[in-house]
């Protein structure tokens, strides 16, 4: 069984470095599927599980860690506040409730946007303003004890920028879509500067991206191990932690051994979304409008035009 580093927080805390990304695509919940994903990874050494509100499953992720009979203290569970700020308690103690896990351990916002009803998000100029008071309220949680850290998730520099004067705990991750097709050097230098860890999300994209890719195939080939193990490494070997998803088992394996990579690896690795084409979004939540949940590209802080990622080194 493989062993997983951990990265520690700025609040003390340490977090597994890999973990098992619970979100099933565009179907919410898939709640056997989920059950049974989450009892084969912790047969296989997962001991952090990634879900949210949102994504319908918390309930089956709570059930699969107690029918493991590992012991609480040895797993940790992130999950995420819902995109409606009105009652930030209400929303965690929901979360509580369906995982039924005792704790949590660490507790995000989701989005920056607010969503007042399910289709209306907060689109006024001041919106930051809904997180901030999110912010204040995930403070207050923190002081119960029933969660051990916050942070935040889909969060830019600019809307750290707005947040951040407003804190009195600093968010401890910012988890982000990141790859070697999207690595968000600028927002990474930013956490780094204020103590932020970074988390990926997708940390795969879409595997015809990068298994296809010539210098992770080589790197791959060389190593005698599988592109996504190249990936990961890469990811985690720059200080972010990474929630990939898979049912199969054999890859559950895979991609949580990861591999020392070399500084001429890493920078090869580091410059593919230099390549013509290749700095982009691999996710489908982006309106043809150059909006998401909302939210213009600019108000998110996103450099990004409707027709792609602007590339920055």
């Amino acid at each position: 069984m493989a062993t997983i580093s951990t990265f520690t927080f700025n609040d003390g805390t340490k977090i597994p470095s890999v973990g098992m990304g619970c979100w099933m695509g565009a179907a919410v919940g898939l709640g056997d599927r989920v059950y049974e994903m989450c009892l084969k990874a912790l047969k296989n050494g997962y001991r952090h599980f990634d879900t949210a509100s949102k994504y319908g499953n918390e309930k089956q992720v709570g059930a699969a860690i107690r029918a493991s009979g590992i012991p609480r203290s040895e797993i940790y569970i992130t999950t995420k506040l819902e995109n409606n700020y009105r009652d930030v308690c209400e929303s965690f103690e929901r979360s509580l409730r369906e995982l039924d896990c005792e704790y949590i351990d660490l507790y995000l916002i989701h989005w920056p946007q607010h969503r007042a009803t399910s289709t209306d998000y907060t689109t006024k100029a001041d919106g930051h303003a809904d997180f901030i008071n999110a912010w204040k309220e995930m403070e207050k949680l923190l002081r119960s004890g029933k969660v051990k850290t916050i942070g935040v998730s889909n969060f830019s520099v600019k809307t750290l920028n707005e947040l951040l004067p407003h804190c009195t705990i600093i968010p401890a991750p910012n988890q982000v879509e990141m790859h070697p097709c999207l690595p968000q050097t600028e927002l990474k230098k930013f956490c780094d500067e204020k103590g932020i860890l970074l988390t990926a999300y997708s940390p795969l994209g879409r595997s015809t991206v990068f298994f296809d890719e010539p210098i992770i195939k080589a790197i791959a080939e060389r190593l005698t191990v599988s592109p996504a193990q190249v990936v990961l490494s890469w990811a985690v070997q720059r200080g972010t932690i990474v929630v990939p998803k898979s049912e199969d088992e054999g890859r559950m394996t895979a991609n949580i051994t990861l591999v020392q990579l070399s500084s001429h690896d890493m920078k090869a690795i580091d410059g593919i979304h230099l390549q013509p084409g290749m700095h982009k979004s691999l996710l489908k939540y982006h309106a043809p409008d150059g909006t998401v949940f909302g939210w213009t590209y600019e108000r998110l802080g996103w450099n990004m035009t409707t027709g792609g990622l602007i590339p920055t080194h």
